[in-house]
């Protein structure tokens, strides 16, 4: 709703002490006029309403368009009911107030409460219409009661003479409903073009709207805020798809290439623990860099003696395959070298022993028979 200057005309005449709207019709205007200063200021704060009578002796001006709402309220209670209804005074009057209004920011409004027949013309309140429209003043009209509905054409014709796309025309019939939330829902306060798909008549718009929670509050009291708020959402949900469509090119583009097997750490080292395999296999977790069985781990302390008394062995071989000799004539050669040793200490201490032997044969032979 945009910044407005707004004066609120009461049907003061002697009609309204009817009871066919709930509690009179005077006291259902009162509430309305307390509904109308709500949503005007609620929307923005700057906006203004004003408050006069067009029955009695004369039309009366109570207070001036304001945003405070206790000067507001105290200025009602001032009105009384007398008298026959002076539409086209009130209006005029109405337009004079605005005319003075002190924030010319602000947008003229008069808002007219008809309960009662009308003595002026058709003619006469359109040529009252093409004088709002002249001066940038918009009218809204509210008819309640029978009497009040017997206008309609008139009226009619003062809306549309004033501008039929800012102004409107809003029929109450009698019944248990209040004068304010009818008025709360017509176009006078909520226009549903403006709002878009999805209000008072609750058609619902689309999968888009459902995802603006709130909007039509926003909406009933500021189409200008709503609309900004909508284009915002609108643009954040542009920006999530663009971005959810490049997390997942990405995503595509990375599991198209494939997987390279980690490089070892030492091939030969992969030989000797016979873990060749193991490194090439692709790692169960990415965040581990250990390959399982490789150095360095606890679990391989004690079986690395073991492969390296092993190793020797295996090397060793090579070396003397690789020499074209038997390995395994080399180590029996070993061990025949050392049965050689003790067989010649046996052989020398036999050879001494026989040496001796001889020597006391020889001894003996020599000796002088007696």
């Amino acid at each position: 709703m945009p910044l407005e200057s707004c004066m609120l005309v009461l049907d003061n005449s002697e009609y309204m002490r009817n009871g066919d709207y709930t509690p009179t019709r005077f006291q259902a205007q009162a509430q309305a006029v307390s509904a109308v200063f709500s949503a005007k200021t609620d929307s923005n704060p700057e906006s203004a309403v004003g408050l006069m009578t067009m029955a009695g002796k004369s039309p009366s001006l109570l207070v001036t368009p304001t945003n405070d709402i206790g000067k507001l309220l105290s200025a009602l209670n001032k009105a009384n009911i007398g008298g026959v209804s002076d539409m086209t005074t009130a209006i005029q009057v109405a337009q004079l107030a605005l005319k003075h209004r002190e924030n010319k920011n602000q947008r003229q409004r008069v808002v007219v409460f008809v309960g009662s027949p009308l003595d002026d013309s058709k003619d006469e309140l359109v040529k009252l219409g093409k004088r709002l429209r002249k001066n940038n003043v918009f009218i809204d009209v509210v008819t309640f009661g029978d009497e009040g509905m017997g206008n309609d054409e008139k009226l009619n014709a003062l809306v549309d003479a004033a501008g039929g796309g800012e102004s409107h025309l809003v029929s109450v019939p009698p019944g248990p409903h209040l004068l304010s939330d009818v008025i709360m829902q017509s176009p006078i306060l909520f226009d549903p073009e403006r709002a878009g798909a999805g209000g008072s008549g609750g058609g619902g718009g689309g999968d888009g709207e459902d995802g603006m929670m709130g909007m039509d509050d926003f909406e009933t009291n500021d189409p200008e805020l709503a609309m900004a708020i909508r284009l915002s959402m609108q643009e954040a949900q542009e920006r999530a798809e663009r971005d959810r469509a490049a997390t997942t090119n990405t995503a595509s583009e990375v599991a198209a290439i494939p997987e390279e097997p980690p490089v070892p750490l030492d091939p030969e080292q992969g030989k000797q623990g016979g873990l060749t395999a193991s490194m090439t296999a692709p790692l169960s977790n990415a965040n581990d860099k250990r390959i399982p069985g490789a150095p360095g781990d606890d679990y391989e302390d004690e079986d690395m003696e073991g492969d390296d008394d092993e190793e020797e062995a295996l090397l060793a071989r090579a070396m003397a395959l690789s020499r074209g000799e038997d390995f395994e004539a080399d180590i029996s050669m070993e061990y025949d070298e050392e049965d050689d040793e003790d067989e010649e200490a046996a052989i020398a201490r036999a050879i001494a022993m026989s040496l001796e032997e001889n020597k006391e044969d020889k001894e003996d032979k020599d000796k002088p028979s007696s």
